[in-house]
């Protein structure tokens, strides 16, 4: 995660990693299952893979990241609400022998995301 406000590793950011259960028409219809919450290190990263060996699986998945309450604690100043509060992205995973990174850059205001090397 990079923090683009002060140009520095999203370091404290809260995720949450959820994956949808499979229904017959795919991930479309299925509940978002809770699978771990983890906190960015200094570098903006994650001190292991969210998924990794058995666990990781071709799936429908969603990453919420807390951008509130990480540039809350950063203290920049924000309205009530704010314009980010948690943010949520899904992606799917369609080749679990692939490798899978998944950056967000991040202010109060925007972010942007792709699928990393």
């Amino acid at each position: 995660m990079l923090d683009t406000v002060h140009g520095t590793p999203a370091e404290g950011m809260k995720l949450e990693l959820y994956v949808r259960e499979t229904s017959p028409d795919g991930c479309a219809d299925g509940r978002w299952l809770s699978l771990r919450s983890v906190v960015t290190n200094t570098d903006g990263r994650l001190d292991r893979p969210l998924l990794s060996g058995a666990d990781f699986k071709v799936g429908c998945y969603r990453l919420i990241f807390d951008v509130e309450g990480y540039f809350r604690t950063k203290g920049v100043p924000l309205p009530k609400p704010a314009f980010l509060g948690k943010v949520p992205l899904d992606f799917g995973i369609a080749d679990a022998q692939a490798h899978y990174h998944v950056p967000l850059l991040v202010s109060p205001w925007s972010y942007s995301t792709y699928r990393g090397s």
